[in-house]
This record gives structure tokens, sequence and C-alpha cells, in this order.
């Protein structure tokens, strides 16, 4: 697969939340505004960047026994980074982000790229699959979280549209599970035409 895949597969093809349907704690827990799908999808891009750049470079210093505790504390320092920088820089999107920073570090994305591709390829290899990925992951909360705050609050990244009322059950947890399940059966429907 070259360089190219690496980067495009995650878009559509291996999205992560739309096709894998992995890391669903933060898609359903943060998207209820557009802004806040793309902080954390932004933040978790950078952890998969940089963590798999990492582990593509020590793979074969780490022993196979410690293999796993190693690439979670490689994981735990980016996302000690990214919580950082967040809380200094854009205090107010990391205090509706919350626990949802922190809990990158068990993501089974960034853990299950690091397993099941940084630490199989070298480093050029990883830092497309990590950008795709990532960047997949990102637009896909984005997403959920445009056509949540569209709905529900007739808005899109804070701009008010339409000064009424919006359906409120999109801005509740409810209203991100039935969200995400029209965003997948869409995404399926265009996978299976294209």
């Amino acid at each position: 697969m070259n360089n190219m895949q690496n980067f495009t597969k995650g878009f559509f093809k291996e999205n992560p939340v739309l096709v894998q349907l992995l890391g669903m704690c933060p898609t359903l827990g943060v998207t209820s505004t557009a802004m806040n799908g793309l902080g954390m999808g932004l933040a978790t891009t950078f952890v998969l960047l940089m963590s798999n750049i990492s582990i593509s470079l020590v793979k074969n210093f780490i022993p196979d026994k410690v293999r796993m505790p190693a690439y979670i504390v490689i994981i735990a320092s980016f996302v000690t980074v990214v919580d950082l920088v967040m809380s200094g820089y854009l205090p107010e999107l990391h205090e509706k982000l919350g626990l949802f920073i922190p809990l990158i570090v068990v993501n089974c994305i960034v853990l299950g790229r690091a397993e099941a591709f940084a630490s199989k390829n070298g480093v050029v290899s990883s830092i497309f699959d990590g950008l795709g990925m990532g960047l997949g992951f990102a637009m896909a909360l984005t997403m959920l979280g445009s056509v949540r705050e569209l709905i529900g609050s007739l808005s899109l990244f804070g701009f008010k549209l339409i000064d009424a009322d919006g359906i409120l059950l999109f801005i509740l947890p409810p209203g991100a599970f039935l969200a995400l399940g029209f965003l997948i059966a869409f995404i399926n429907h265009l996978r299976k035409t294209a």
C-alpha cells in the first residue's frame, strides 16, 4: 500500500468512527457542537500522529513483554502535551472537552493504530497512516457535531443561522445516537454506490 492509500483510507474506507465504530465514547460524548467535535478530533490527530512516529522509531528497541505498556506511556506523554497546551491556550474548549482529553490515552483508535500499523511499518508510512486516520476521526466528529448543532440549536460553529429554537433532543445524548446512526447509514450508502 502506498503512502497516499495509507492517508486516504482513514476518511471513508476505514474511517474509525463511521466504518470501524471505534472511539464511540468521545464521539458520542463531546459532539454536541461542531467546534467540540473539531477540537477533539484535532487533539486526537496530534496524539495519533506523534505516537505513530515515536512508536515506529522505537519499535525495535521495545521487548515484546512490555510492548503495550510502553505504547501507553508514549501515548500518555503526547496526551499530556495536548492537555497542557489546550488548558493554557484554549481554556474554554478545554473545559468543554473535560475528561475526554485525558481519555485519549485509552482511545482504541490510537492504541490500535500503534499496534496494528506503527509497530510494523516505517516512519513515513506511519506519518501518513496517523494523519489519515486522525483527520478521518476529526472529520467524522466535526460532521456529527455539525449535524447535532444544526438540528439542535439551528447554529453552526456557534453562529446562529435562524433565530428560532431547534430540536433539543439532538443536543442531548440520545440525539448523538440518532445522528450517528443516520451518518453511518449515509456513509454506508455512499460506499456501496461508489
